[in-house]
């Protein structure tokens, strides 16, 4: 709770100051996301529905009570022709009418569902809906948790590259303001002043370039974890710390969400499978009703035997037995179906374990050449600052073409610009290893 409300302020002061840079940390940008995107506030609902699935099945196996009324007027009754012998006129007819003109009912009944084997199967599927919903609310949670900490390492690559190509501007610009210098004496040729223009120019593209490429990752990054995009944040470096990778021997594929889903997707269809084979089974109803009915010349209500109305109840208690006996093999037929896709999810739960065996495989594999490249990168944009400063000593005492500083000054931001991206491939390895090993929550520790 703590946290929720501490990112809760982090953001609303954002907001009423747009001018205010705040600090993202990769921690607090998922926990932003979890608590607000959309996929994630529909995952939880799913859950919450599903509670309301249970409720729905569990009240059919509970009384269903029910009131009823009715008024009528029979403005015509109908006449029925009897044997006149009933009334001692043996020989004759007699056409008599039954009934009264208005009548008025009201009742209530009851009906109790004694064995229903669909109920029953019924109620053990609800609940294991809702733990299918749970399942995935949580595999929901994991590709968001992936989906933002990735978009953050690209941010952070896009403001390295922007911070060495800002950096090289600087520096590039000193060397012009020596050669201008230097052709203003007349100790410099015109096209070394050119050659440096035009260097100028084409940073300072790569400038606007990288900016605009850093304001598209940046609104990414706000776009997944649902921020206003005119919010200004910064990155803190300590985010992307290289660090040693434990390497299991191999995943226990029995706890990832992935496989979790299709067992408990078995078990559903496994129970709708038994839900079509309770159509096979009697099923056994208690009912009950009780009525109190008035009859006469006028509308009986609020009328009393001297107003030719009368009223009187009755009530009736009984048993309702089903017993299926031939549906035309269509029960038959519907069962077969469910077994068929009981077998297709058999199928699909082995190639799933296959597939998230080598896929842990793959991702131990590049986490482990990610971090041999960020050593050689490492080394290399060392190297290269090395160069490039002996370089450009020499060519300030006049040791070195100006063609031999550009092509060191090219190299040196080649080579940083590789170490920044070893870094980016070596952060989007570590989260495929650890959604591999089922660990990608522990990025919101």
């Amino acid at each position: 709770m703590k946290t929720k409300l501490t990112i809760a302020l982090l953001f609303l002061a954002t907001l009423t100051q747009a001018q205010e840079v705040t600090t993202l940390t990769l921690k607090d940008a998922i926990t932003y996301a979890l608590e607000n995107k959309a996929e994630a506030k529909s995952a939880k609902l799913d859950v919450e529905n599903s509670n309301y699935q249970i409720q729905e099945v569990r009240s059919r196996a509970l009384p269903q009570i029910s009131a009823n009324g009715s008024l009528n007027y029979n403005p015509v009754l109908q006449t029925t022709v009897i044997d006149g012998s009933s009334f001692g006129q043996p020989g004759t007819t007699i056409q008599a009418a039954f009934g009264q003109k208005w009548n008025s009912v009201a009742g209530v009944s009851l009906n109790q569902a004694l064995f229903d084997q669909s109920i029953f199967v019924g109620l053990k599927a609800a609940k294991s809906t809702r733990e299918f919903y749970q399942l995935n609310a949580q595999l929901t949670e994991e590709q968001i948790i992936e989906r933002v900490s990735n978009a953050y390492y690209q941010v952070y690559v896009y403001r390295e590259k922007l911070s060495v190509i800002d950096s090289n501007l600087k520096n590039t610009n000193k060397v012009k303001g020596i050669i201008k210098g230097q052709f203003d004496n007349g100790l410099a040729k015109k096209i070394d002043l050119d050659r440096i223009s035009v260097r100028v120019a084409n940073i300072n593209t790569q400038l606007i370039q990288t900016k605009n490429a850093v304001a598209i990752q940046e609104n990414v990054l706000k776009f997944y974890i649902g921020m206003p995009i005119d919010t200004k944040i910064e990155l803190p470096k300590s985010e992307f710390e290289v660090t040693e990778q434990v390497f299991a021997l191999k995943p226990e594929t029995t706890n990832r969400t992935e496989y979790l889903l299709l067992k408990k997707e078995e078990q559903l269809l496994g129970y709708q499978k038994k839900s079509i084979e309770a159509l096979y089974y009697p099923s056994l109803s208690l009912t009950a009703g009780y009525n109190y009915i008035g009859q006469g010349p006028e509308m009986p209500w609020f009328r009393k035997p001297a107003d030719k109305v009368y009223w009187s109840d009755f009530a009736s208690i009984g048993v309702n037995l089903h017993i299926p006996i031939f549906t035309g093999f269509g029960t038959r037929a519907k069962v077969r179906q469910a077994e068929v896709k009981l077998k297709q999810n058999k199928l699909q739960i082995e190639d799933t374990q296959l597939a998230l065996d080598l896929d842990f495989e793959n991702a131990k594999k590049q986490i482990e050449n990610s971090l041999e490249t960020i050593n050689i990168q490492r080394e290399n944009a060392q190297l290269a600052e090395q160069v490039y400063n002996n370089t450009n000593n020499n060519y300030s005492q006049g040791l070195a073409p100006l063609t031999d500083l550009l092509d060191a000054d090219n190299a040196l931001i080649e080579a940083q610009n590789n170490y920044t991206t070893s870094l980016l491939e070596y952060k989007l390895a570590e989260n495929q290893l650890l959604k591999k090993k089922g660990e990608l929550k522990t990025l919101t520790k």
